[in-house]
């Protein structure tokens, strides 16, 4: 890159005009664009000359920068995904410091203030439906949803931060809905799994939108029935918060992948205000159901009563 021409020597800048910029400043030197004078510091090399800084600035804003099918800036390394990772990792070292056993950190107080206990939710603690996204059972949950979801770090690129982190938010939240509305009573809920399924869900409609050859769509089918298939068999797996986080996933993500590109944030924002309107509902109509079977006077620490009819 070349350097701004040299001002004339001191002695030789009388009757010079002052930096459009700097006005205490004399120069001889002038922006090759629009014609004003301008010092060294305040020139940029162009394609022909040098331009004054404003110049620069008003050229770059007419000049579209690329970005994925989703509307997002290309990136090339995750961001949102890191974070994702770090936190979960907090939540589990905090809660099996409290617990004082890092394989049976949900025998803190702390873990059963957050998870996903439905008479708690019903009782008036919606926070729950996402906190519980961040709880594990046990460091083996933890890293096993962990390399998940590093391994779809990828889709972050092709969302961007910010739709890539409300797919997130919204699966966990559609993970503990399946809970929630089909799980029984006594279920206590925790995990990334909701999310992952999510994410899951965002990668197959990614690779039909995309139009990957057949073989990379069966890898992902397969990928996700296989999951399914260990969530049928182990008794200890929600399947129902795969299954919702899955599905909550996939729509979000075609509702940004398949948005007209001339108003494409207006309809992913409808489709995301759509999803969680669904939520909302669902959840509306599942508590006084809840609250009819079972009471809580301290829903904190699931401290709950059966309600005889």
């Amino acid at each position: 890159m070349g350097n701004p021409p040299h001002q004339p020597q001191p002695g030789a800048q009388a009757g010079l005009p002052a930096c459009a910029r700097h006005p205490d400043r004399q120069t001889a030197l002038s922006c090759t664009r629009c014609g004003r004078p301008a010092c060294p510091e305040c020139l940029v090399e162009a394609s022909v000359g040098f331009q004054c800084v404003d110049c620069v600035r008003e050229g770059n804003r007419g000049v579209r920068r690329p970005t994925t099918v989703a509307g997002a800036a290309l990136a090339s390394k995750p961001v949102l995904v890191p974070v994702l990772v770090g936190l979960n990792a907090v939540m589990y070292a905090i809660t099996a410091l409290l617990a004082r056993d890092p394989m049976s950190n949900e025998n803190s107080d702390l873990f059963h203030a957050l998870s996903a206990y439905a008479p708690s939710i019903a009782a008036g603690q919606w926070w729950r439906v996402v906190t519980a996204g961040f709880l594990h059972f046990g460091l083996l949950h933890l890293v096993v949803n962990m390399v998940a979801l590093w391994f779809l770090r990828d889709l972050e690129l092709l969302l961007g931060k910010v739709r890539f982190g409300v797919v997130y938010l919204v699966s966990v939240v559609g993970g503990s809905v399946g809970t929630y509305l089909f799980s029984a009573l006594g279920t206590e809920g925790a995990g990334a799994s909701g999310a992952i399924y999510g994410l899951l869900g965002g990668l197959l409609v990614a690779v039909i939108r995309l139009k990957q050859d057949r073989h990379a769509l069966m890898q992902v089918v397969g990928v996700i029935a296989l999951n399914l298939a260990f969530s049928v068999a182990i008794p200890q797996i929600s399947l129902l918060a795969h299954l919702g986080g899955l599905v909550i996933g996939a729509v979000l993500t075609a509702g940004m992948l398949y948005a007209p590109a001339a108003r494409r944030t207006l309809w992913q924002s409808l489709v995301v205000a759509g999803v969680l309107v669904v939520l909302a509902v669902a959840f509306a109509v599942r508590t006084p159901q809840i609250n009819e079977q079972v009471f809580c006077p301290e829903p904190t620490t699931g401290v709950c009563y059966q309600v005889l009819g």
